[in-house]
């Protein structure tokens, strides 16, 4: 098994998550390839260059995959097991059900006009402490991906914090109702899980280790 991770939107590979789960995957001699969806251009990230990307990053086609994706990358790991059969297993965390409309609601109608009018937006990246611009097109290109069109076509674990402010615990029981094959486990955190890590871990290796 090939075991993949993917952190969330405008955060990185060094993210609190990213890091303690490489440690405890090495500690039980398991590679954990933690990628960088950024590309050194958060600028001109969209969903299907992240899609593309992870898919360039898969091994051999005799090589199952279990993706483990964070918020984003826990939608973008939902959708890679939709589209190849290469992925056996998914993980999610707090994965972004719902995406853009948990996004645009943040952003506002004056803000989200004024992107379409001049091409960027202003963004806080968590990973580089700093506000980058965030083209245009990744709205226009994310919204080619809408949920209705998801399927569960794997075994897969939803790890939730119940007190999730940037992505409603509702959007993965909503999830799980339309394919019961779908495990959710409700945490007491928030949309970070930064309090019950070491959780975290032992769910993963329960479901798939």
């Amino acid at each position: 098994m090939y075991y993949i991770y993917l952190h969330g939107f405008a955060s990185s590979p060094r993210s609190l998550k990213a890091r303690y789960l490489c440690d405890r995957f090495a500690k039980v001699g398991i590679s954990l390839h933690i990628l960088d969806l950024n590309q050194d251009d958060f600028s001109h990230l969209t969903f299907s260059r992240q899609l593309q990307q992870v898919k360039e990053e898969f091994p051999d086609p005799e090589t199952p995959i279990t993706i483990i994706g964070s918020s984003f990358g826990g939608l973008t790991a939902v959708w890679l097991a939709q589209k190849h059969p290469q992925v056996k297993q998914v993980i999610c965390l707090c994965p972004a059900f719902n995406f853009l409309n948990h996004f645009l609601a943040k952003i506002g109608e004056q803000k989200l006009q004024q992107w379409q009018e001049t091409g960027y937006l202003s963004i806080y990246h968590y990973g580089q402490n700093r506000r980058l611009p965030l083209h245009y097109e990744f709205i226009t290109d994310v919204q080619k991906y809408p949920d209705s069109e998801l399927q569960c076509v794997v075994p897969t674990l939803i790890l939730h914090g119940r007190y999730d402010e940037v992505i409603p615990i509702q959007a993965s029981k909503n999830y799980q109702k339309n394919f019961p094959q779908v495990k959710l486990i409700e945490l007491e955190s928030n949309h970070t899980l930064g309090n019950v890590i070491p959780q975290l871990w032992e769910e993963i290796q329960k479901f798939c280790l």
